[in-house]
């Protein structure tokens, strides 16, 4: 299995590549516009062929021409919600990947998993919480955290889609006993620095 992270510095960005090179199928996580370039050369380079385009969330009305240069790569997406047919999973050669609904940053968040790796987009940000003002769901963002990361192996690591302060990845164990918004905090403590009093449940 190829496995390739690119950071982006001018965001703070990060995309991912996972490939099973015996079948030469690849799959992108979170690809940026800007990025295709670089993304395209690697697959060229390995022989890859790219079979999915996967997406944990997406700011596109903030981006202008963020979709259509991602319909560039010609591979069928999956963002929003798990396709029926593919059972919530993703066969990548002799491979496969995971889908989780972790709604919360977006209200239509995924997640993907791959063997011990979770890649979590903006959901789970290490040291900090999710990368907008305010989620757009925080009591789904409550749920996804504490009832779908942090139920995973102490030893899984977690990938996000942007890195500050020189951290790009943590795992499970670090994140529910350090990360400030989640660890020895309750659903109501949580909630409270989110939300006005009135509306907090």
């Amino acid at each position: 299995m190829y496995f390739r992270m690119l950071f982006n510095e001018a965001g703070c960005t990060t995309s991912y590549l996972l490939a099973d090179m015996q079948s030469g199928e690849a799959v992108l996580i979170d690809p940026r516009s800007t990025d295709i370039p670089v993304f395209n050369a690697i697959l060229n380079e390995h022989r890859l062929r790219l079979k999915w385009v996967l997406r944990t969330h997406e700011h596109d009305l903030l981006i202008p021409g963020e979709s259509e240069a991602l319909d560039a790569l010609n591979a069928p997406r999956i963002q929003h919600q798990i396709p029926e047919y593919m059972g919530g999973r993703i066969l990548l050669g002799n491979e496969h990947l995971q889908i989780i609904a972790t709604p919360g940053h977006t209200e239509n968040c995924l997640s993907f998993l791959w063997q011990d790796r979770f890649f979590c987009g903006d959901l789970l940000n290490v040291d900090a919480c999710p990368y907008q003002p305010r989620p757009a769901l925080p009591e789904a963002l409550w749920d996804s955290v504490t009832r779908k990361v942090f139920t995973l192996p102490v030893e899984t690591l977690l990938f996000s889609s942007h890195a500050y302060q020189a951290r790009s990845v943590s795992n499970v164990l670090e994140q529910r006993r350090w990360h400030p918004w989640f660890a020895d905090a309750s659903r109501d403590d949580f909630l409270s620095r989110l939300l006005p009093p009135s509306t907090s449940l």
